[in-house]
């Protein structure tokens, strides 16, 4: 059986019915957000699924795929994951798991602006895996910052189908959009409305809510030079660290459009560090 919730119906491409700036910040990275809008979708889902949730004898929860850098809404379910828990606590219920469906490959080209034929054709040439036999028969939420075109939903269905993984399927998005007369393409107007270009990215990392995801890790990496070397020059050293980490785990630096800047990072973190080391003996 398959259900979905979603707390903001988009209907009208002027009227958004959710703070953009705070999404896009979120999109980006800002932790602080990501667990404000779990916290609102949680409340919006609870209220209609109290009662389904406390007959389940187990629960599974299922961020949005990736290989090892989590996206944006994996920091969505994490914070959704823990009202979940609390939820169960409190009735004496026990926690909630989770499980991961894995994606082999990456692309560069900008998802959000891309309409379904488009996406669904994209995502096609990648490979996922799903441990079936985890899930299989269970009560699983799969968890989603927002549908535009469903392809998201579309891929693991065709997962769920291919394995013939049985059970009972909650689809829960922050956002869905409803007019079908919007363009897709609105969903980039969401993602960079507060981030217009590399100030905003120098800004948001270094806050201290702030967390690496694929999005702003990718926007990082396909930056011209001038604007890339400017953004290093402005985050810390142990920042730089975990950016080239993250892209390498991803395996970004076999992609040609971000083999330069991954190799700047290395290069710059090592004059970072000797730069260190040597005023450390002198003192």
């Amino acid at each position: 059986m398959i259900n979905r919730y979603s707390l903001y119906k988009i209907l009208d491409k002027d009227d958004c019915p959710f703070n953009e700036d705070d999404y896009s910040w979120f999109k980006f990275g800002d932790k602080y957000f990501a667990e404000k809008f779990a916290s609102d979708l949680f409340e919006g889902f609870i209220s209609e699924y109290r009662e389904k949730l406390l007959l389940q004898d187990e629960i599974i929860i299922l961020p949005s795929p990736y290989l090892s850098i989590p996206t944006a809404s994996n920091f969505l379910c994490l914070y959704f994951k823990r009202k979940l828990n609390d939820f169960l606590f409190q009735h004496n219920k026990k926690a909630c798991l989770e499980s991961k469906i894995y994606r082999n490959q990456t692309y560069v080209t900008d998802y959000g602006n891309l309409d379904f034929e488009e996406r669904v054709r994209l995502i096609s040439n990648d490979t996922y895996y799903i441990d079936r036999h985890f899930i299989d028969g269970k009560f699983c939420i799969f968890v989603d910052d927002i549908k535009i075109t469903g392809s998201h939903e579309f891929t693991v269905n065709k997962i769920l189908n291919q394995y013939n993984i049985q059970g009972d399927f909650v689809f829960v998005y922050l956002a869905e959009l409803l007019n079908k007369e919007i363009h897709p393409n609105i969903e980039n107007h969401y993602n960079y409305f507060a981030v217009k270009g590399v100030n905003e990215i120098v800004e948001i990392i270094n806050r201290e809510s702030f967390q690496f995801n694929t999005r702003i890790i990718k926007y990082i990496l396909s930056l011209n030079e001038l604007e890339f070397n400017l953004l290093i020059k402005c985050i810390s050293y142990e920042k730089k660290e975990e950016l080239f980490h993250l892209a390498i785990s991803n395996n970004y630096h076999q992609l040609t459009e971000y083999k330069m800047n991954i190799n700047s990072i290395k290069v710059d973190s090592i004059k970072t560090e000797s730069i260190n080391i040597n005023t450390i003996n002198i003192n």
